[in-house]
C-alpha cells in the first residue's frame, strides 16, 4: 500500500494543506464580453499561475485544478484545439519557473500526442523542484478513475493475492486508493468550484469524502485572490470534526 506524500512545504495553523479547484466559467466570461471562446480559455489558463501563486504565498501545500474532463473532450474540435495549444502553453511556462512541482492525472491516452507530451514534459522537468505540488487533473473524471483502480487492484488479486489483516476493511480502502491517479497524495481538504455551479462534476470522487466545499460565484477567468483569501477564511472558520 502507497502511504501518503509528505507535504513539503509549511502549512499554517487553519490554512488547508491542500486545495482542489474547480476551474470552471471560461466559455460565460467569453460571452458576456461577446468575445470568441478560445479567449475565455487563454484567459483562464492563463490564471493557473497567478492562483498557484497565491495558494503557495497563503501556506497551501498541495494545490489540484481540474482543467479538463473526460466530457469536454466531446467539444467541438476547434475548441478543443484551441485548449490544447493553451495547455502547451501553460506546461512551458511551468517548466521554465521551476518554481512548482507538477503532477498529472487522467487519461492522458485520451489526449493528441503532443498535448499529452508536453504534460508529461513538465512532470519530468519540475520532478526535484520543492515547495508547492501542483496537480492537474487532465481528460479525468472521477467514476473513470474509480474504474480504473477497481480493474488495477482485481488484475493484482488475480495474479497474487494481497496479505491483508483479517476482516480490516481500512486496509483495503488504503490498497484501494493506491490504485488511484492520486496515489500517495494527500486528499484534499477544501474544494473550490467557481461559476456559482455548486457541484463536484465527478471530480475527485473517492478523495474529496471528508472534504470541505466552497462555491465562489465568480467566472474563473476573474477568480482573485481576494476570492481565494475569502475560501480560506471560510474553511478556517469550520469546525472539522470528521465524523469524530
Amino acid at each position: 500500500m502507497t502511504e501518503p506524500s509528505v507535504l513539503t512545504a509549511t502549512v499554517r495553523p487553519g490554512v488547508p494543506a491542500h486545495v482542489a479547484l474547480v476551474l470552471d466559467g471560461n466559455r460565460r466570461w467569453a460571452a458576456q464580453r461577446g468575445l470568441g471562446t478560445d479567449e475565455g480559455h487563454r484567459r483562464g489558463i492563463g490564471k493557473i499561475p497567478d492562483v498557484l501563486q497565491w495558494c503557495e504565498e497563503e501556506g497551501v501545500a498541495m494545490v489540484t485544478q481540474w482543467i479538463l474532463s473526460v466530457r469536454n473532450l466531446q467539444r467541438s474540435p476547434q475548441e478543443l484545439a484551441d485548449l490544447y495549444e493553451s495547455f502547451i502553453s501553460l506546461c512551458a511556462r511551468l517548466a521554465e519557473a521551476q518554481r512548482w512541482r507538477v503532477r498529472v492525472i487522467g487519461a492522458l491516452d485520451l489526449l493528441p500526442a503532443p498535448v499529452a507530451e508536453a504534460f508529461q514534459d513538465v512532470q519530468r522537468r519540475t520532478e526535484q523542484v520543492e515547495g508547492v505540488q501542483a496537480n492537474f487533473a487532465v481528460a479525468y473524471d472521477g467514476r473513470r478513475e474509480i474504474v480504473a483502480a477497481a480493474r488495477s487492484l482485481a488484475q493484482k488479486c488475480r495474479e497474487r493475492w494481497p496479505q491483508e489483516p483479517a476482516g480490516d476493511l481500512s486496509w483495503w480502502e488504503g490498497e484501494f486508493a493506491s490504485h488511484l491517479g492520486t496515489a500517495g497524495l494527500a486528499d484534499p481538504d477544501l474544494v473550490i468550484r467557481t461559476s456559482g455551479e455548486q457541484r463536484l462534476s465527478g471530480y475527485l470522487t473517492w478523495q474529496t469524502a471528508q472534504s470541505e466545499l466552497y462555491f465562489c460565484e465568480r467566472l474563473w477567468p476573474d477568480f482573485t485572490r481576494e476570492d481565494l483569501r475569502e475560501a480560506l477564511e471560510s474553511f478556517a472558520s469550520r469546525q472539522r470534526r470528521l465524523g469524530l
